[in-house]
């Protein structure tokens, strides 16, 4: 027990240390929007968007849908059509109360990582650590690793896929859980090597909470994330949900819809049990779009801005959907892969979207922020499994082409605007470039001096003179690039810095635009 103690202490101090305020450079600036407009337009478009969901809403049967537009951290618009009871037709409204099923998981991902950050857990630990009835798991090979948090966390512990058995153990007790576990689980894979989705993987995570705690993981996300966000009408059992906002469940069968039985809380809560609605949710949303991008500042996010860009991040195995297209017909392929709770997508047009979506017997939800875009929707619908993901695609899409969005802009770094300025200086001639100080000392060595003059040379007399330099476009702090144009032609300027300070050019590359 001591030895323990020691341990725990001994990690709690070196992650505070390392989460301690840390040296920054002053002249970093934070990638930003350049458009003043941009907000007016995205408002412009709203009409569109909300005739979108509207309309996808008739046309797959659901009684009732809510939908939202978050951009910037705030909710900017929002709506709804249809019936949350159809009984007494009460109408559905951004404020109505949805069971959201699988979008729960990110929630219970972010107090994973709120327990990480406050050294209470670590996520390369066996998850056995946490969850004693799972030291009995027995695997499929001899050379198995342990399931770590970190495999529970990204669907890769070896679980099999559970869609749809796991819907309907959510409302089962945590005597229940035990007795399972106790009996023995199944494995699928050997844990690391597959991506497979689990239900009970989160399931195990809300176990964790609570034993870590010392509180049920109800109690701890509400208190540790809801209640902090203001989140305070989103609920984890339907019975404590007020008539007149409760979304009922139903399924659509033989041209008419059938009300399912509404699920209550219970152990599997973890995985899919969170009631909430689109008010609600998008201050949950607004966490998320607010990490980015990376700056200096005060903290004020339940949990630190690092550990939320952590979790959008890919950290299992990628899919690639070459046959992708967005629903207006355009062909894009698209990449995707599983982070911490969320899923991760990357398109064709350099595109990233994180979200998730959520399904249960009643349900279907979905959400996507566009983080370099600071746009993000959320849709719910109370139609069994009901499939959000045609429309968000759409909308998005539509959001972005109807209003000329376009991702933020970094800034150009002073040690880049520098380099460029002398490295104009020195083009094409390359007089004394080996005593100028600018270049590193692989630079020459890499390709000398003198077929360096000779190659600008050549390229600056196909081009005519320069009548131009063009803006510099950065990659980072220390990569860019930018464009000469000359009488006759015009050349591609690329360079990037290494790591010492001052940074210095370590590769240049000229190459001619090609009409």
């Amino acid at each position: 027990m001591l030895k323990s103690t020691l341990l725990l202490s001994l990690l709690s101090g070196s992650l505070a240390l390392a989460q301690s305020t840390v040296p920054t450079v002053s002249t970093y600036q934070p990638p930003a929007f350049t458009d003043p407009d941009r907000v007016r337009k995205i408002e412009a478009a709203w009409p569109v968007i909300e005739k979108l969901y509207q309309d996808y809403a008739q046309k797959q049967h659901f009684p009732g849908m809510a939908f939202g537009l978050v951009v910037d951290g705030k909710l900017l618009k929002a709506g709804a059509t249809g019936y949350t009871d159809l009984a007494t037709k009460t109408a559905a409204t951004p404020a109505s109360l949805f069971r959201i099923a699988s979008m729960t998981k990110s929630l219970t991902a972010m107090a994973i990582l709120k327990l990480r950050d406050e050294g209470k857990i670590r996520l390369d630990d066996p998850a056995e650590l946490y969850v004693p009835q799972l030291k009995k798991l027995r695997y499929l090979t001899t050379d198995s690793p342990r399931i770590t948090v970190r495999n529970l966390l990204t669907h890769s512990a070896g679980f099999p896929e559970d869609n749809p058995y796991g819907d309907r153990q959510l409302g089962d007790s945590e005597a229940e859980l035990t007795r399972f576990l106790d009996g023995g689980v199944s494995l699928s894979n050997v844990p690391g090597v597959a991506y497979e989705y689990s239900n009970l993987g989160f399931v195990l995570l809300g176990r964790i909470l609570t034993n870590v705690t010392g509180k049920p993981y109800q109690q701890y996300i509400t208190e540790s994330i809801l209640k902090p966000l203001g989140m305070n009408d989103t609920r984890w059992e339907y019975t404590q949900v007020p008539a007149d906002k409760l979304a009922h469940g139903y399924r659509w069968q033989g041209n008419e819809w059938l009300e399912e039985e509404l699920l209550h809380d219970g152990s599997h809560g973890a995985m899919g049990g969170l009631i909430t609605s689109i008010n609600d949710f998008s201050k949950y949303m607004a966490v998320h779009q607010q990490a980015s991008p990376p700056r200096s500042g005060s903290e004020t996010g339940p949990v630190r801005r690092s550990s939320v860009r952590e979790m959008q991040q890919p950290w299992t195995f990628s899919s690639l959907n070459g046959a992708f297209r967005y629903p207006d017909g355009r062909a894009c392929p698209m990449t995707s892969s599983y982070a911490y709770g969320l899923r991760w997508s990357h398109d064709c047009g350099d595109r990233v979207y994180v979200g998730h979506t959520g399904g249960l017997p009643g349900f279907g939800s979905q959400w996507w922020i566009m983080p370099e875009y600071g746009i993000g929707v959320v849709a719910y619908g109370n139609l069994t499994y009901a499939s959000m993901g045609s429309v968000n695609w759409a909308v998005l899409d539509t959001l972005i082409r109807s209003a000329g969005l376009t991702p933020r802009q970094l800034p150009v770094s002073p040690v880049l605007a520098q380099r460029k300025a002398e490295l104009v200086k020195l083009l094409p001639d390359w007089t004394n470039a080996e005593r100028s100080g600018i270049f590193a000392e692989n630079f020459f060595p890499d390709h000398s001096v003198e077929l360096r003059r000779q190659e600008a040379q050549a390229l600056f007399n196909k081009v005519g003179k320069i009548t131009s330099v063009g803006e510099l476009k950065p990659e980072n702090q220390l990569r860019g690039t930018f464009r000469l144009t000359g009488e006759r032609g015009a050349i591609n300027v690329f360079f990037t810095l290494t790591p010492e300070t001052p940074a210095l050019i370590q590769q240049l590359d000229l190459n001619e635009v090609k009409p």
